[in-house]
């Protein structure tokens, strides 16, 4: 493997754990449908569409049916403002490469992904980290983006529903975030791929790509839709240039997407506000089992319920620290949550007490019975 990239410590983590432990407490997507389900929703039409498809290459851009699909969940787009990717992260890899180099600066928020940060960083961008504050709901401080700014900065990176926290800042700072970047220049490039998940949906902001013409809309079919089997995301903008850019970079990657994938994707799509629907009723139903667990061990934890997603970020109250918690967690009771170590930050201190955990699955209550069963041992 090369140097130029560390080890991604959440893939390395996950590579160990997520198929051999019992329960996935920390998953960042929702519990996921079958093949069945998806083509029971189906009309005739595209239920023979799929049977009768054929396996061969499909379109670099991503098929038209599927561009359309995505552009209706806009706004403002057209299928011309479309990019599909396999999965959010091979669109990540190539936009934090393409948008920023050397002589660029990156503002962006922490806690994040860590690609997010780690490939500008490689490509010899500078960086700067704006640290939600954790003491307000991990919210975003305009001022702080303000204060980190320089004369070369040119993309800000942001994150909302926020992956680990579940943070969402207020529509006014959203907005004026929005206006700051178009006043000083600036791309805006925004990772929206747990929109659709607020339980409070007065609480679901526009979409970056909706509001500027410049800026980036990253989705995938992966979290509020739950159906990370399908590796289909996209980027969505009206900026055709960077788009063209970056669709001639995945000839270097993927080049194009599985044909299957499209086609059950592009169904889902038809059928999204009924999926995202049902993934919200989920989180709806387990909250209370979540707020049960950690009213019976409030002295261990701090914990308050996402905003927006399906993760949260809580507070281990415990002496022998979170590393130690989780690792006996998994290797003793089969549970895996995703300790703070994971979202360590180089721009940014990421408080080391805190761990993932996610509330998107059938199995959450057996999940924390066993966590409780382990505390109490």
């Amino acid at each position: 493997m090369s140097s130029r990239f560390p080890d991604f410590r959440l893939e390395a983590h996950y590579a160990r754990w997520e198929f051999t432990a019992k329960y996935n407490l920390a998953a960042s997507d929702l519990e996921t449908l079958r093949i069945s389900d998806l083509l029971a929703m189906a009309s005739d039409e595209d239920r023979e569409g799929f049977e009768q498809l054929s396996l061969g290459y499909t379109p670099t851009w991503g098929g038209d049916e599927l561009r359309a699909e995505i552009a209706a969940t806009y706004d403002s787009l057209s299928a011309d403002d479309v990019l599909v990717f396999a999965g959010a992260e091979e669109a990540i890899f190539w936009a934090m490469q393409v948008l920023a180099g050397p002589g660029d600066h990156v503002i962006m928020t922490v806690p994040n992904y860590q690609s997010m940060e780690t490939i500008p960083l490689a490509s010899g961008a500078q960086v700067s980290g704006v640290l939600l504050d954790s003491s307000d709901g991990w919210s975003l401080d305009l001022d702080m983006v303000r204060a980190a700014w320089r004369p070369n900065t040119t993309l800000v990176a942001v994150n909302f529903p926020n992956n680990p926290t579940g943070a969402l800042p207020d529509p006014e700072t959203w907005r004026a975030l929005v206006d700051l970047c178009a006043e000083r220049g600036a791309r805006l490039f925004s990772d929206e791929v747990y929109r659709g998940l607020e339980l409070d949906r007065d609480r679901t902001l526009a979409q970056a790509a909706d509001l500027d013409p410049t800026a980036i809309s990253l989705n995938v079919m992966s979290k509020s839709y739950g159906l990370a089997g399908l590796r289909v995301g996209w980027i969505a903008s009206r900026d055709h240039r960077v788009l063209e850019q970056l669709e001639r970079h995945k000839h270097y990657t993927s080049m194009c997407n599985s044909g299957p994938s499209e086609a059950l994707a592009t169904i889902a799509l038809k059928n999204g506000e009924a999926i995202r629907a049902r993934n919200r009723d989920l989180i709806r139903n387990n909250l209370p089992v979540f707020e049960d667990f950690f009213r019976a061990h409030q002295d261990m934890f701090e914990w308050s319920p996402p905003a927006g997603g399906c993760v949260t970020f809580p507070r281990y109250l415990g002496p022998d620290g979170v590393e130690a918690m989780t690792t006996g967690l998994v290797e003793e009771a089969g549970v895996i949550l995703l300790p703070a170590s994971l979202f360590r930050s180089d721009l940014a201190y990421v408080a080391d007490d805190r761990f993932r955990m996610g509330l998107g699955r059938n199995d959450a209550e057996d999940a924390l019975q066993a966590f409780d069963a382990f505390l109490r041992r």
